[in-house]
């Protein structure tokens, strides 16, 4: 890409950096002209949208200019104090108020400063108010200056750019920035290359690549910059996809796999002894996997099922279609409790259709452990269960034909790979029960086919969800009392292990002792947390599992895997702590049988965000919806979590959310390519592959995720 610029000197050669600009520019990641054009604004101010404060109305977001008059600090010490300014324009005045960081904003708004806020107007006793506004700083104090007459007089659009403290230190503000920008395009002028072949350019009505760099950092309209914006995002969303486009066909074409071609006794068997019928979704997700399996291709598919859909059971299929063809499976899980659960689960299957399964662990003892390595390289295994202790050295198998990778979000793609590596190109299986909005799945696993089971088996009543603050306690206590007199199952949930100084929080430790010895003496508890040994969390469970302990009090170690039907209340401590995905993982250990169940999300304080998540559980139990929540709350990459979000987060203007549509514009664009002409070997291509290798492989991406 850097080729594409003619200025080739340093930026402190431009109008108005200078070596100590220079330093506070690099800081940031801004070391090139390249760096300078990347360096979007985050918002812009329009004069359209400029109003004076006498003819503010409730409610809209508007800009304002004026000069703060007087400000004020008030509220005592702590998280009381907040900080007021109030702006005149002549036609009146705005009363700003912020009621957190009043030190940083007593340092950096003082009387006779001249800014440019937005926000959303509001009225108290009649008197316009905004609170928490966006403001800009004009560079001149003076309201008569050059800078402010620039605004009020033109019709132009004007970029607001963010400023670290290191670039105010060298006297650099949204203004300066502007201004180095213009000398820039004017130095050089903008990019000349394109990385779009023209035919794409024409296909979906882009703005070419020096039009949109030039219109981001200098908008003649509305329109222009809405184009130029697109531009950027569909660079951004298109190039994530052909690396997954490329990938997968990579998958599909140029690797070969073993073919599942025999479908037989352990098959059949394990279809027979089934005790109930399979949900249409299941079956539709085994005839999918199916279908992969014997194509010739190695699969790499993501099963998505909701709390309790059955993804195990389709997953069951998939091993015994291995055993079927002389082939092993191995399925890995995050944690030794998952790991247990799942052994114990796919052994109840697997054991009378004919079918051997080991466990593997960190913790096993030494003849436990040597006897699985040696049946998973004899062949005598069909199967094995494990943890990341699967992916040692020590692990050899016979015929490894199927990987299974459960709750795969919490894996690295070197982890993932690592697996893979046991064989020569086996089948990919990767589960979640984490629902995944389908705008976040193309974005993060766009080299993926994607089955999505969303039905749960019939008989299971909804379960009954409620808010309770800290005086409404009796209410979820009584209920853990009266389910356990029935002979039911109770879970209480709190996110830490050990107090912390910092964060007002119940640990669990504590509470455990607490519980046990005043609120529910007559009972029995069970404790498990992060930090025990396996083998003890193992005991815990399993003495949860057979019906010894009424009540298991724990940390979020127990969100995934546990599956006790006769547990019919959760009360989670300090729910509004929780993210969606771990209070909808939570609430699904329980409602897994029968019986009516409750959970109950205890809360001190209910505000913005956690009052949101908190309502959306209560009223829904769709975890794909619920999903969809989670993402416009937090935004995609703390949905995906650091694992998975890199391609995602690591746009500077794409939202896959909110860019839903342009990013299947741009994945259909992607496909069409890599299938044509996958190396990017035309002529046409040339530009595409050089961005494409400069700015993805050189990362290490290819072939790994």
């Amino acid at each position: 890409m850097s080729d594409c610029f003619v200025f080739k000197g340093s930026l402190a050669a431009l109008g108005g950096v200078g070596e100590k600009r220079a330093r506070a520019l690099a800081q940031q990641g801004i070391e090139s002209v390249e760096d300078l054009w990347n360096y979007f604004p985050v918002r812009y101010l329009d004069r359209s949208t400029v109003k004076h404060i006498a003819r503010l109305e409730e409610g809209e977001q508007v800009t304002v200019t004026g000069v703060v008059r007087r400000v004020e600090q008030s509220g005592g010490k702590g998280r009381g104090v907040r900080f007021k300014a109030w702006l005149d324009d002549d036609t009146g005045l705005l009363e700003m108020v912020w009621f957190s960081k009043a030190v940083y904003f007593s340092r950096t708004i003082r009387p006779g400063h001249v800014l440019a806020v937005y926000g959303k107007a509001g009225f108290f006793n009649r008197r316009p108010q905004m609170h928490h506004p966006d403001f800009e700083r004009l560079a001149s104090g003076d309201r008569d200056s050059e800078d402010h007459r620039h605004i009020l007089a033109s019709g132009k659009i004007f970029p607001i750019y963010s400023v670290t403290e290191a670039m105010k230190k060298s006297g650099l503000g949204s203004r300066q920035l502007q201004r180095i920008v213009s000398d820039a395009f004017r130095r050089s002028g903008a990019p000349s290359d394109d990385m779009l072949s023209p035919q794409l350019l024409r296909e979906y009505r882009l703005m070419g690549l020096a039009e949109a760099y030039r219109q981001v950092h200098m908008p003649a309209s509305t329109e222009l910059l809405y184009q130029a914006i697109r531009r950027m995002k569909w660079n951004e969303l298109f190039f994530a996809q052909l690396y997954f486009a490329i990938r997968y066909h990579d998958l599909k074409t140029a690797r070969r796999a073993i073919r599942f071609t025999h479908s037989g006794q352990k098959t059949s068997a394990l279809y027979n002894m089934l005790p109930f019928s399979m949900t249409s979704g299941q079956k539709q997700a085994v005839r999918e996997i199916y279908r992969d399996l014997r194509s010739g291709s190695p699969m790499h598919r993501l099963l998505q099922g909701d709390v309790g859909s059955g993804k195990t059971l389709v997953a069951m299929f998939a091993m015994a279609l291995a055993a079927d063809n002389g082939l092993q499976a191995a399925i890995m899980a995050p944690t030794e409790i998952l790991a247990f659960q799942h052994w114990l689960g796919i052994r109840s299957y697997a054991e009378p259709a004919g079918l051997n399964v080991g466990l593997l662990s960190g913790r096993q003892k030494k003849s436990k452990r040597e006897a699985v390595l040696r049946g998973l390289s004899d062949g005598t295994l069909d199967i094995v269960v494990g943890t990341h202790a699967v992916l040692e050295d020590a692990v050899k198998f016979h015929r490894l034909g199927l990987v299974i990778i459960d709750e795969q979000h919490r894996f690295g793609v070197l982890q993932r790979k690592a697996l893979q590596d046991k064989s020569l190109s086996p089948h990919v299986l990767l589960m979640t029960a984490t629902p995944i909005p389908r705008t976040l799945a193309m974005g993060a696993f766009g080299d993926l086919d994607v089955t999505v089971i969303k039905e749960l088996p019939g008989g299971r009543k909804r379960i009954v969800t409620r808010l309770c603050s800290e005086h409404q306690r009796s209410l979820a206590i009584d209920a853990v009392k009266s389910e356990v007199r029935r002979g039911r199952q109770a879970y209480i949930v709190y996110p830490l292990v050990e107090e912390s100084e910092n964060i007002d929080l119940k640990a669990a430790v504590e509470w455990y002792r607490h519980l046990a010895a005043d609120v529910f003496p007559e009972t029995v508890l069970g404790l498990v947390h992060g930090r025990m040994g396996g083998d003890e969390k193992e005991e815990v469970m399993r003495r949860f599992r057979q019906g010894d302990i009424d009540i298991l009090v724990g940390t979020t170690v127990i969100e995934v895997g546990v599956d006790v039907p006769n547990a019919t209340v959760m009360v989670i401590e300090h729910a509004e702590r929780f993210g969606l995905a771990q209070l909808h993982q939570l609430r699904g250990r329980v409602g897994r049988g029968e019986h009516q169940s409750f959970c109950f999300l205890m809360y001190e304080r209910l505000a913005g965000d956690s009052s949101r998540r908190l309502n959306a559980m209560a009223e829904c139990s769709d975890g794909f919806r619920l999903s969809e929540i989670d993402a416009e709350i937090r935004g995609p990459g703390n949905v995906l979590g650091k694992e998975q979000s890199g391609l995602v987060s690591g746009f500077r203007l794409a939202d896959p959310v909110i860019d839903y549509g342009l990013m299947c514009e741009a994945r259909e664009a992607a496909f069409t390519l890599a299938r044509q002409d996958p190396l990017l070997e035309r002529p046409e291509h040339s530009r595409t592959r050089t961005y494409y290798h400069h700015y993805y492989q050189k990362g290490g991406l290819a072939g790994v995720g």
